[in-house]
């Protein structure tokens, strides 16, 4: 299914607050990064690979943070950093639900 642009906008667009998280981030990680937290928004629950996403959809968050959309295959989603990337969301998430989270581990 492919979106128009307001579509993308309103799933995948990262907020002021948001932008400034993931600017502290460094290549690949800002995207590692931005990429679970807008779909955290979204869906209300962590991201379980990249296999959840549309090319579409990462090549439009790619572009706000301004990484290489490829890079997001060869993200690690799983290990200690995993665990950090998501404590990081939940605590950033504008949906970030406690009870949720608790799903999520």
């Amino acid at each position: 299914m492919s979106l128009d642009l307001d579509e993308l906008v309103e799933r995948w667009m990262l907020l002021k607050d948001e932008r400034d998280l993931v600017s502290g981030k460094r290549d690949a990680t800002r995207l590692g990064f931005a990429v679970p937290l807008t779909f955290s928004t979204q869906y209300g629950r962590y991201l379980r690979g990249w296999v959840e996403l549309s090319g579409e959809d990462v090549e439009f968050v790619a572009r706000q943070v301004r990484a290489p959309a490829s890079e997001l295959g060869m993200y690690e989603w799983t290990g200690q950093a995993d665990e950090h990337r998501r404590a990081q969301v939940r605590g950033q998430s504008r949906t970030a639900d406690p009870e949720q989270s608790a799903v999520d581990r």
